[in-house]
């Protein structure tokens, strides 16, 4: 009886039904699922970026004697821990392990002992029950090359024209001194090959698509086809010789370089000679101060973000892919904004509202719930081959059959995702010119400003918040789409980025690299998973503190715009 009380008391009791009706429950359900959702998006962020930023910092190496069975002999291993983990005595059975019986769990570790090209492989797993005591010599180099991933040992010797002219310290002392000088002088055989040397080869294929096209006019008189002719070819004995220049600097920067080497000891004890030309960075992990690694982890950061790739994207740095999405996304909005914005003025503004604008406005929400491969298929078929093909062959017809504009590209890629996030901008703009109270449009047409007066000069700005918004979300979901990208201008690798010093300038016919498909490509389709793995996490950092960038600005723009238009109306 008194439980029957209680409820029929709390039922009745007005301050709970006041509690209710005034919705305080749902203001405060509402605030707990934000915060969660915040805590998750900065504990994702956070996840991120350590992972990603970890792998940048000079890892100790260790060193130790390892027996794979009992009775083997030991082998001594150096190598990187990256990372450890605990498994069932079965599992390791399994996989080939020697486990004894009574174990039930085995610890594990991974280490990345590099020589990829001496031993086969540069991460393999070994059981902690058959390890020594880690030992961290202090004479242990690592090394960063450019081909064959990273290279652990023991420099022995200094080579000059493969006589050793110093051993021991004294060759490590002259190999730090002789990389920084080398390292310059490979910059500059880089910036040869792909500056100096790759402006000679445009302007060579260039001067070839002229010849082409001068074989397929046929409306020219003898005299004048001769002349051109000859012009051509002067230009072209200046451009082979320009060539021929420009390679014997190079290969006299190479025959330098190529006359310094050292000798390694690799944990086998095995001899490897690595030329100087081929090395990218040295540095002794294990004799660095805490400011030193500081600085490197500075360095490696930056090489990062301002490299090229290299090693199957393994290695190196992801400024095309950088360059190539930030680019990509200014195109798209630079497209999407204008086409937007003035089709939800017609819809809003002018367009007569019937059966007809419903069915449009039914199609524009409908089209932005298509799936996004959908669009890649439809830029494909349409962008690619149809308006791409009719350019080549109106324009560049003495470039076929190799495409021009016919290909995937830049541009094709941006139109394909200024369609995509067309329906996010004109919902939002149309939002923001239906937020403009009706009394301004009668205030200004009753001063005698015509229609268009009325919306260019006054409706239209109060509404630029609202574009804004609408570019805002389109920007964020254009920056993170890959799907469609693979099939109208994203590449594994450009050889080149879509903008340069060479006239036009800016190449919206190239393909182009974009860092969510390089996610997607070092995550999945990389030849050596776990050397891709820590590039992945730090590629998706870069990719969201990019959008973020972005995001911002146009926030801020957004939010300038509020506060103008907001103090002139008051």
């Amino acid at each position: 009886m008194a439980r029957k009380q209680l409820t029929t008391t709390s039922r009745d009791n007005p301050g709970v039904k006041a509690w209710f009706g005034q919705g305080t429950p749902w203001v405060w359900l509402s605030g707990g699922a934000v915060s969660i959702s915040m805590v998750m998006v900065v504990g994702l962020i956070l996840l991120i970026a350590v992972r990603g930023l970890a792998h940048f910092w000079p890892a100790a190496v260790v060193e130790f004697d390892y027996v794979a069975r009992p009775g083997d002999e030991p082998v001594r291993i150096i190598g990187e821990v990256n990372r450890s983990e605990t498994m069932t005595a079965a599992s390791m059975r399994e996989a080939g392990f020697v486990v004894p019986e009574e174990q039930t769990l085995v610890t594990r570790h991974l280490i990345k002992q590099g020589n990829r090209d001496v031993t086969g492989r540069d991460f393999i797993w070994y059981l902690e029950d058959g390890m020594s005591e880690w030992r961290y010599p202090a004479d242990v180099v690592q090394i960063e090359r450019l081909q064959w991933g990273d290279f652990f040992g023991f420099v022995r010797s200094y080579l000059v024209d493969g006589i050793a002219v110093a051993q021991g310290p004294q060759a490590r002392a002259m190999f730090e001194e002789k990389l920084r000088e080398t390292g310059a002088l490979v910059k500059q055989v880089g910036r040869i090959e792909r500056f100096d040397i790759g402006n000679v080869n445009f302007r060579m294929e260039r001067l070839r698509l002229r010849q082409r096209g001068l074989e397929l006019t046929v409306d020219l008189d003898p005299s004048t086809r001769a002349q051109i002719e000859a012009e051509l070819e002067a230009e072209q004995t200046l451009l082979e010789d320009e060539y021929e220049v420009l390679e014997a600097q190079r290969q006299a920067l190479r025959d330098e370089v190529g006359r310094f080497a050292i000798t390694v000891e690799t944990m086998e004890g095995r001899m490897v000679t690595i030329g100087l030309a081929d090395i990218v960075h040295a540095w002794w992990p294990n004799d660095m101060s805490v400011p030193a690694k500081m600085g490197h982890y500075v360095g490696e950061f930056w090489k990062f973000v301002s490299g090229f790739p290299r090693e199957a994207n393994t290695e190196g740095g992801i400024l095309p892919a950088i360059f190539g999405t930030v680019l990509m996304v200014l195109i798209m909005s630079v497209i999407v904004t204008p086409f937007g914005v003035l089709a939800a003025i017609y819809l809003r503004e002018y367009a007569k509202q019937g059966p007809l604008v419903r069915t449009i406005r039914i199609s524009v929400n409908n089209l932005a719930g298509v799936p996004s491969i959908v669009f890649g298929v439809f830029g494909l078929g349409f962008f690619v081959y149809f308006v791409g093909g009719t350019i080549d062959q109106t324009f560049y017809a003495e470039a076929l059959p190799s495409p021009t504009f016919g290909s995937p590209a830049i541009i094709w890629a941006s139109l394909t995702l200024a369609l995509l996030t067309l329906p996010v901008v004109i919902v939002s703009t149309e939002e923001g010119l239906a937020r403009i109270p009706s009394a301004i449009r009668e205030g200004s047409l009753a001063l005698g400003a015509t229609k268009a007066e009325t919306l260019w000069r006054t409706v239209v700005p109060l509404a630029a918040p609202g574009m804004m918004t609408g570019l805002i979300l389109a920007v964020a979901r254009a920056a993170g789409e890959v799907a469609p990208l693979m099939l109208v201008g994203v590449v594994k690798l450009a050889p080149n980025l879509p903008v340069d010093g060479n006239f036009p300038y800016l190449h919206l016919d190239r393909a182009f690299m974009h860092l969510g498909f390089h996610i997607f490509d070092v995550g999945f389709q990389s030849p050596n998973v776990e050397a891709g793995r820590p590039l992945v996490y730090a590629t998706a950092l870069i990719l969201v503190l990019i959008i973020i960038v972005l995001n911002l600005t146009a926030i801020t723009i957004r939010n300038h715009l509020r506060e103008k238009y907001k103090s002139e109306s008051d």
